[in-house]
């Protein structure tokens, strides 16, 4: 049976700090901000990670609810996790097709942007985090420019606070703005709740203190309620 969710997500931020994916310090974020934790999915660069990794999207997904009929993985990361999510949810008796798009079109051979099984029905992005949700408005296009809808997402952290938008802080994250503006599902495996649950499960002395000390400062800094 699968894990309750709440469950799920504290097995995952262990998973990925174990694995150095989520790490504590000072890290620049793309918006210019200091942030005390850093997470990042291309650490997990291994055949046992990658196959754990895949396990976790897809418990998640089921446990979500949300339908969905493919596939999409986004250049570049997209590309490996859309991949390692189909093969998972094909071990679990749901076989679905996938999808990827390259960067740059190619002009010989098939051709274009898009590689794999056609975009159609209602397609499900699978991608690490969405920091400006600009990477999901450019997924979005492609779908829609092949005929087919852009129904959901998929990702493994959300960092629940505010995206940028020309160079502004705005009072939404950019989930909120993909669930709430372009209307699709989002499902996250764990977002900045679940890490703080973990850091504050760990004790009220030493490292785990002083890391969620932090991250609660951020939080009230840039942080969005849902």
């Amino acid at each position: 049976m699968p894990a309750e969710p709440g469950a799920l997500a504290q097995d995952f931020v262990r998973f990925a700090l174990e694995c150095g994916v989520l790490r504590f310090g000072e890290f620049k974020t793309k918006a210019g901000r200091m942030s005390p934790y850093f997470f990042n999915a291309g650490l997990f660069d291994d055949g046992a990670r990658l196959g754990r990794l895949a396990q976790f999207y897809a418990r998640a997904l089921i446990a979500s609810g949300i339908e969905f009929d493919m596939l999409f993985g986004p250049a570049y990361k997209g590309i490996v996790l859309a991949a390692a999510v189909a093969i998972e949810l094909a071990r679990l008796g749901r076989n679905v097709p996938f999808a990827y798009n390259r960067k740059e079109a190619k002009d010989h051979g098939e051709g274009g942007t898009l590689v794999g099984a056609p975009l159609k029905g209602r397609v499900l992005i699978v991608d690490d985090v969405m920091s400006a949700g600009t990477a999901a408005r450019e997924s979005i296009a492609l779908i829609r420019g092949a005929g087919a809808t852009p129904h959901a997402m998929a990702i493994a952290l959300d960092r629940q606070e505010m995206a940028t938008e020309d160079g502004r802080d705005v009072p939404h994250s950019a989930v909120q703005y993909v669930r709430n503006t372009l209307g699709m599902q989002v499902c996250a495996i764990a977002n900045l709740q679940d890490l703080l649950h973990y850091l504050s499960a760990g004790g009220s002395d030493g490292p785990m203190r002083e890391h969620r000390d932090r991250v609660l400062a951020y939080r009230a800094r840039y942080g969005v309620t849902d």
